[in-house]
């Protein structure tokens, strides 16, 4: 990543990190939008109440530990424990927990519709909203397990990048600026990715709960 930064600047000048910060608050905006408006309409849905007060806790007490670990994997623990705490049903997380944390994708999708779509964007390409909701269609199947392995999801941007026609080698191009603001980009990842392996676990268990009652 610092040799990419170096040759970055060196060859465009200390003005294209304008550019990446850009690129950088786009994908936090896009990921924040997932955990505050998404997320918590899918929670309603299932629980017919308030979702904030289930939506902040996991991502204070998953999200902020995912962030900083940057590993899905290292956080089961702290999800295990959380699960426990909201007095979920052992049987259903201890399953969904380690299985959430091979195949989540939430963030991954994210990553690689904007990156691809930021891409298109440069290269002057229209796409049509037909076309933006295949490529979020098939970020979000292709991230399925990904998003497991460390930097998965930037290995995906090439895929995405096909729809559109964009060269292998422009495409790998894209893969660099993502690991540019990997940092930061796969830190709020991990932080949607794990905290929504209880918030869906936890939504799943309480809209049987609710349904049974009924």
């Amino acid at each position: 990543m610092l040799g990419l930064v170096f040759t970055t600047i060196s060859t465009q000048g200390i003005d294209s990190l304008l550019s990446y910060g850009k690129l950088i608050l786009l994908l936090v905006g896009c990921m924040l939008f997932v955990a505050f408006v998404v997320n918590p309409i899918i929670v309603f849905i299932g629980i017919r109440r308030n979702p904030y007060p289930l939506v902040l806790k996991c991502l204070k007490d998953s999200g902020i530990t995912a962030f900083f670990t940057r590993s899905s994997a290292a956080n089961i623990p702290v999800n295990m424990r959380l699960c426990e705490e909201l007095g979920l049903d052992e049987d259903t997380y201890s399953v969904s927990i380690p299985l959430g944390a091979t195949i989540n994708m939430g963030g991954a999708a994210v990553t690689i519709s904007i990156l691809s779509l930021a891409a298109a964007h440069t290269l002057g390409i229209q796409v049509d909203m037909a076309s933006a909701l295949v490529l979020s269609l098939l970020s979000a199947i292709s991230a399925c397990g990904a998003s497991g392995v460390a930097g998965g999801s930037l290995l995906l941007v090439p895929l995405a990048c096909s729809l559109f026609g964009i060269p292998n080698d422009v495409a790998m191009q894209v893969v660099g600026v993502g690991f540019i603001v990997g940092v930061i980009q796969d830190s709020c990842e991990t932080a949607i990715n794990s905290s929504t392996d209880v918030l869906y676990t936890a939504v799943a268990e309480l809209s049987q709960k609710r349904t049974a009652k009924h």
